[in-house]
């Protein structure tokens, strides 16, 4: 499977051309979202409250492929998991709304159009055909049984970095189906969230039960989005909201969730796209070597949050 979704992201960015990352303030009359990344574990709609940072765990599974697993002990184990929620919020002017289609059932992925907002009539492109932007992004529909809807691919990517900077550990995170999940937590302070009528209102109805087209593999045409004031989140028990922490050894790493990382979606705002937890993990008799049984499992503390920063100072 993951073979097969790298090259249907190059066959995607192919197709999309080589168009650079777009300007924020390339279009002033149209109304752009603003993606930010909440800090990994961190309850939905959290403020960086990091005593709110509990939704996360650690899970230790029998087979290390598996896309989610049962927690087992650590005679059991074969592998050891840090799971964690995941959320974006969009605090912007603008919805984030993509429109996905694919000419038909013979190409296994849809391209994907960003429609934006007009500032001067309110007006929303409503399909792809009238979507202002062509991105690198693309859907896939996933066909496990936990999903059975078209994902948005690398929309948001994790990672356990060193304290040195260095990447040691990355996602196997396969897509998101976005829609308006939770209200963000300072939503008052927001100057374009829908009311109860007009386009930005019907959309937000839309995103508030989209579920991707649910159990419809054959679809040609798909929607995904976030109205402002709404945020998406995935529960670290969903598949592969986790990073296999196994051959980590002790100390002290900094947990990072970016979204839009490629920035192939225009945004008002691309500073606060990735967010942190400092993280510490320490196993008591060390981790195991090579085909070496778990003996015991690691403790781990998640001991700041950093919303809006790439690293914990």
């Amino acid at each position: 499977m993951l073979k097969k979704l790298m090259a249907l992201a190059a066959v995607a960015m192919v197709t999309a051309g080589s168009s650079s990352a777009p300007r924020a303030d390339a279009a002033p009359a149209l109304l752009l979202p603003d993606l930010r990344q909440v800090p990994p574990g961190c309850a939905s709609g959290n403020a960086g409250d990091s005593s709110q940072c509990g939704n996360w765990d650690v899970c230790m599974v029998v087979d290390p492929t598996a896309p989610n697993g049962r927690c087992v002990p650590p005679t059991a184990a074969k592998a050891v998991r840090l799971r964690f929620t995941s959320s974006e919020e969009n605090v912007g002017d603008g919805p984030l709304l993509l429109y996905g289609r694919r000419d038909s059932t013979r190409q296994d992925t849809m391209s994907v159009r960003q429609a934006l907002r007009n500032g001067a009539d309110g007006s929303i492109p409503a399909d792809y055909d009238s979507a202002q932007r062509a991105t690198r992004a693309f859907t896939y529909y996933e066909p496990a049984l936990a999903h059975q809807h078209w994902h948005l691919m690398n929309f948001e990517h994790f990672a356990l970095v060193s304290a040195s900077g260095k990447t040691i550990v990355t996602d196997r995170k396969n897509g998101f189906c976005l829609g308006d999940r939770y209200p963000v937590a300072d939503i008052g302070r927001l100057a374009h969230v829908p009311g109860d009528s007009g386009a930005d209102a019907e959309l937000a109805e839309r995103l508030r039960a989209n579920q991707c087209r649910h159990h419809e593999p054959t679809a040609l045409e798909v929607l995904e989005g976030i109205s402002v004031g709404s945020g998406d989140d995935y529960k670290y028990d969903v598949d592969f909201q986790w990073l296999d922490i196994t051959r980590v050894p002790s100390g002290t790493y900094d947990l990072v969730n970016t979204v839009n990382d490629d920035r192939t979606l225009a945004e008002k705002d691309y500073r606060n796209n990735s967010s942190a937890v400092s993280v510490s993990i320490q196993w008591p008799q060390g981790p195991p070597g090579p085909n070496q049984a778990i003996a015991a499992g690691p403790a781990v503390q998640f001991m700041r949050a950093c919303p809006g920063r790439p690293r914990c100072p």
